[in-house]
């Protein structure tokens, strides 16, 4: 079961102290992000003398809406842009909650936007709303761009909704969500050709370039360059593959210098491996081992096409890889014991963090969750890790009857009595990660000392 990774050889071994957790940059950052957009209602605030009849509440309606929009289009772009920052400080998961918030705000007040300002304008020069629709369309400038924008921030809409999403494909899903790029510079150019509130309005034109040239620079930096710089810089390659369970793989990835990437236990990657059927897909894997100058380990289940071919790779191929991302490192500690709970595939963080973490004998324990014990992947190397660092490794597994083991409260305090003082590190499927933070609550674990990170991106 064990792979050809023996990162002990040359990883220290996990020290007891501990250093102060850095505060996440989360709070200030939303709060910078309202008030951003108080400054834009602002903008239209000191801009307007007085809104008369009907015509007037709907047309100042829509524009409110619309500088919101266009506030939020720029906000949306920037959490795609992957910022350092934001994903290993506030986390890939609340960037990603963030950025579906963000995305269901800018199509509402897109809808607003439209609706209102046409049936303003409508009412305004006293026409039918198709007409108006159309003279607005075709007559005014950048209009035609500003409405394939919004036609394709309308798809990506209707793509991301979750009911939808289950029915496509993830690649179908991925490359129509950069179209939004598209759709955001489309509809760029009518905010300040038709927009009252920056035309003769130098100082609001020269701010709204700000925002956006920033978002971009950020978008190729980010997105583009930093990518490119490191993959050429790293130059990685599949090692080996090892199988580790059924229908689990370990791959082992060889590369230069790879200490300078400052990846840590806990985090993932976005893999791309360049292989037949592969290579146009980006899919998240976490490091399943400590990082090391030369080597990184992946481990996968097969849950899907692309997962499955994993187990197929050949040493020597080519591999795309962009991070590392992700918060849910041992800088996020705060207590002495820590308590480690995985499920199923989930092990993989919480594996890497197990050895690396520091803590002496008998302050860190991992609960293990599977169905069989055949499922138990890289339990070898876990108890191997428990047995030198003076650890304990506790096993949920279904019973002979498929009874499932109930992770509540009480259970909770029976395995792990003072589980109340742990920090605890949280990776597994959606329900059982929802059952266990309320069970971790109720056993009085403060919220500030679970820390858990989705990994379905």
């Amino acid at each position: 079961m064990t792979t050809m990774y023996d990162e002990r050889a040359t990883a220290p071994r996990p020290t007891h102290g501990r250093k102060r957790p850095r505060p996440s940059p989360a709070g200030p950052l939303l709060a910078l992000l309202w008030a951003g957009a108080a400054a834009v209602v602002a903008l239209w605030w000191f801009d307007t003398r007085s809104v008369v009849g009907l015509a007037g509440w709907l047309t100042d309606a829509g524009r409110i809406a619309g500088l919101l929009c266009g506030y939020s289009c720029a906000v949306l772009v920037a959490l795609m842009a992957r910022v350092p920052l934001l994903e290993r400080r506030v986390g890939s998961d609340r960037v990603a909650r963030w950025h579906a918030m963000a995305g269901r705000y800018t199509v509402c007040l897109l809808v607003a936007h439209v609706t209102l300002i046409l049936f303003g304008y409508a009412a305004q020069d006293g026409s039918g709303i198709v007409r108006e629709t159309l003279s607005i369309v075709l007559d005014y400038p950048d209009m035609l761009k500003a409405t394939a924008g919004t036609v394709i921030l309308f798809a990506v809409g209707i793509v991301s909704a979750r009911a939808v999403r289950r029915r496509v494909s993830h690649e179908f899903w991925y490359y129509l969500h950069l179209l939004t790029y598209a759709a955001v510079f489309l509809a760029f150019f009518h905010q300040l050709s038709l927009g009252s509130d920056f035309v003769g309005n130098p100082l609001a034109q020269a701010a709204w370039y700000v925002l956006y040239l920033g978002t971009a620079a950020l978008v190729v930096w980010y997105r583009l360059l930093a990518p490119v710089r490191l993959n050429l810089r790293h130059k990685l390659r599949v090692e080996s593959v090892h199988r580790e369970a059924p229908g689990v793989f370990s791959v082992v990835v060889r590369g230069d210098h790879l200490e300078e990437m400052g990846a840590q236990s806990g985090q993932f990657f976005r893999w791309r491996f360049l292989a037949d059927g592969m290579r146009w897909t980006s899919t998240p894997y976490s490091l399943s081992a400590p990082p090391r100058p030369d080597l990184l380990r992946i481990t996968v289940k097969a849950l899907g096409d692309h997962s499955a071919s994993v187990g197929l790779l050949r040493p020597g191929t080519r591999v795309w890889a962009e991070g590392p991302y992700g918060s849910m490192t041992a800088e996020r500690r705060t207590s002495r014991k820590v308590l480690m709970i995985a499920g199923g595939v989930g092990i993989t963080p919480l594996r890497a963090l197990f050895e690396s973490i520091p803590g002496g004998p008998g302050e860190v324990t991992l609960l293990y969750r599977a169905r069989t014990p055949e499922d138990l992947a890289l339990g070898a190397e876990l108890e191997s890790i428990a047995q030198w660092r003076g650890a304990r490794v506790l096993y949920a597994v279904n019973g002979a009857d498929g009874s499932r083991p109930q992770f509540t409260a009480e259970a909770l305090r029976a395995s792990v009595p003072d589980v109340a003082g742990h920090d605890v590190y949280l990776c597994g499927p959606p329900a059982m990660a929802r059952d266990l933070y309320a069970a971790l609550r109720t056993a009085g674990v403060p919220d500030r000392r679970i820390h858990h990170e989705s990994f379905e991106l």
